[in-house]
């Protein structure tokens, strides 16, 4: 893998930056924050440097007042985009709870808001999720399933692979009888360049367990969720 430093310097490096494209680089930039060790960090003063070149590569003076503290802003809304980087999930899910008077049917958490990024072209997911387990005598805390899908979320993503792994992490962390996943998103790189059909939705299905092996769960899931 390249290092963080080769990667700065290529970013950093007007001659060589200047002809790539704007979502390339901090693509680029995003992923090996994530990827490399935490000793070989890129620090926060790297990284708005970084966007300095993309300020000018699209024609921009930084210096002007409007965007004097533009890289700074960009770099702390960065790391809230994609916090879900330095967070484990299934830390959120150790704790359960077995004193439910002996529930075992599903439960389902509806319309929980998704906002993401794609990881082809940095541009927003905006959405919702729906997300069913079937306690297997222990449950959850309902904001954990709300949490789940905001750590996943705060990564750059493909639709399909987040609801994948959504559904697979709560299956192995609480050991449930079954999962099921929806997510229902607009995505801006669909709505905003490219083809540019703005009403444009899609939705993603993942099954596991009961959910999957016996259709009558499915079936009631996908009439609660409808409601």
């Amino acid at each position: 893998m390249v290092a963080v430093s080769t990667i700065l310097l290529d970013i950093l490096n007007i001659s060589n930056y200047i002809k790539k494209p704007y979502i390339s680089g901090v693509m680029k930039l995003v992923k090996e924050i994530n990827k490399e060790n935490l000793n070989n960090k890129i620090s926060d003063k790297e990284a708005e440097e970084a966007f300095v070149k993309i300020l000018k590569w699209l024609g921009e003076d930084p210096d002007r007042e409007g965007l004097l503290e533009t890289p700074k802003r960009v770099v702390k809304a960065f790391k809230e985009y994609f916090k879900g980087y330095h967070e484990d999930p299934k830390v959120m899910l150790q704790k359960t709870f077995g004193d439910v008077e002996g529930y075992s049917d599903m439960v389902v958490q509806k319309n929980i808001s998704v906002q993401s990024h794609c990881e082809h072209h940095m541009a927003p997911i905006i959405g919702i999720a729906h997300v069913a387990y079937i306690p297997n005598q222990r449950v959850i805390g309902l904001s954990k399933i709300a949490r789940l899908v905001e750590v996943f979320s705060k990564r750059l993503q493909t639709q399909e692979r987040l609801t994948v792994q959504i559904a697979t992490t709560l299956m192995e962390a609480i050991d449930a009888k079954g999962v099921a996943v929806t997510i229902d998103s607009t995505h801006q790189c669909m709505t905003m360049r490219g083809i540019k059909k703005e009403q444009a939705t899609t939705v993603t299905n993942y099954y596991l367990g009961q959910f999957k092996e016996d259709l009558s769960f499915q079936n009631r899931y996908l009439r609660f969720i409808a409601k």
